[in-house]
């Protein structure tokens, strides 16, 4: 699935325009500046909850100091910031399909490993095939239009923050207004109708999964915080909306059982509410939940030799442990911003993130070990990958130089690609 909405996001960026990036359709939060306004000098440390806002704040010195270690890095995160101006502003309004609400501000998505039973005349009700993707459900483009809307956020952000040029700011403004807060082209805060299955039901809680990507928005958000355009009633609406969110996720029948999922849905789950209510200021929220996620995730996910049995029992056992994974290293950087340490935290018989690392090393790259689970994903002789910065942010985190000689033979460029300056050498 990750693969699919990459490529859609790409193909998204052949649609925009400049009249798209200068936004001069969205009324009633604040016009988008021209991109040839200068980005203020900030000072103080971005309010961001996954990379470190200080570590960020040092390298954007030293590139403005003309410091050209970052030479490199910075070229790429351009070249990535540079195709994501390209990804139109789309939003809920243009799917075909009505939800059951009969309201297209509310999202809507199908389930994607149903299909048809070919038992049945009308193929009702469906049936599971794990792992195996029903082209049927691309045709419902909400799902895909919002992936490419965080993937594209990342990259804009930090470039406006690294260099200062206010077209990636001002295309992220653009993004966002139209999903979130033009009340045209606005989506409604809930999932009601996430991943339904036809014939079984209207929507599921498993379709919580379809916004695991959310996380990413907060960071953006501050790191475009000195750019003008970007309003105070953009950022209000912004809260507003997110609040709203995280009330439903917290408090819906949906979001008490996607909470309560002992897999990477409750992983996913958790990292969305924890993100929301950093940025929503719900400090006691976040703290509580990151804490349960030392018992509830860490404890009850990860076994003391760092398997993940919840992951290893589906057909794609490597995307789903490093998925939980990565989602439990998102809450790990969070848990920074709040004060709660889940990169050491270690239960009393050795369940740890660093055990569920240190199990997934040995059967990455090539010429590694045989994977023994089940991976349908991978194709024939492939090797299995783990990105560069789960690797350096554990190297950083918990103080273990075994994980940077990881990264120099995993991943050898990573220090070429713009992740190097969020989690850079030194």
């Amino acid at each position: 699935m990750e693969v699919t909405r990459r490529q859609f996001a790409i193909r998204c960026g052949q649609a925009a325009t400049m009249a798209a990036l200068l936004g001069s359709a969205m009324v009633g939060h604040g016009a988008v500046a021209a991109p040839t306004e200068t980005a203020p000098a900030l000072s103080t440390v971005p309010r961001v909850f996954l990379a470190d806002g200080k570590t960020l704040r040092r390298v954007r010195d030293r590139i403005r100091a003309g410091d050209k270690s970052f030479d490199a890095p910075l070229a790429d995160l351009i070249s990535e910031a540079d195709k994501a101006i390209g990804v139109a502003p789309h939003s809920v309004m243009e799917k075909a399909v009505l939800p059951p609400s009969g309201d297209k501000h509310d999202y809507l998505s199908q389930s994607i490993y149903w299909w048809p039973d070919p038992s049945k005349p009308d193929g009702l009700p469906y049936i599971n095939k794990d792992g195996q993707i029903n082209p049927e459900t691309k045709k419902i483009t909400d799902e895909r239009y919002l992936y490419a809307l965080t993937q594209a956020v990342r990259p804009l952000s930090l470039a406006y923050y690294f260099r200062g040029d206010v077209k990636y700011a001002a295309h992220i403004a653009l993004l966002l207004r139209t999903w979130f807060l033009n009340p045209e082209t606005r989506m409604n805060p809930h999932l009601q109708y996430a991943q339904f299955t036809p014939g079984r039901n209207k929507g599921r809680y498993f379709g919580i999964v379809d916004t695991q990507d959310l996380v990413q928005i907060p960071d953006a958000v501050g790191l475009i915080a000195g750019y003008k355009g970007w309003t105070a009633s953009d950022q209000k609406g912004m809260e507003t909306w997110m609040a709203a969110y995280c009330d439903w996720l917290t408090t819906s029948e949906f979001g008490k059982k996607e909470g309560a999922e002992k897999t990477n849905h409750g992983t996913v789950y958790d990292a969305q509410v924890v993100s929301l209510a950093l940025f929503t200021g719900k400090m006691d929220l976040a703290r509580a939940v990151l804490n349960g996620v030392k018992s509830k995730r860490i404890g009850d996910l990860i076994e003391p030799d760092g398997t993940q049995p919840s992951e290893l029992r589906r057909t794609k056992g490597w995307t789903y442990s490093k998925k939980n994974l990565m989602n439990l290293f998102w809450l790990a950087s969070m848990g920074d911003f709040a004060g709660v340490d889940l990169w050491n935290f270690r239960t009393t018989d050795g369940r740890s993130l660093k055990g569920a690392l240190d199990y997934l090393i040995p059967f990455a790259g090539v010429g590694a070990k045989s994977w023994p689970h089940k991976e349908i994903n991978r194709k024939e002789g492939a090797p299995l990958l783990l990105p560069g910065s789960f690797l350096r942010r554990a190297a950083v985190r918990m103080h273990e130089p075994k994980y940077e000689e990881a990264l120099g033979r995993l991943a050898p460029q990573f220090d070429q690609g713009s992740d190097a300056l969020s989690w850079p050498r030194s």
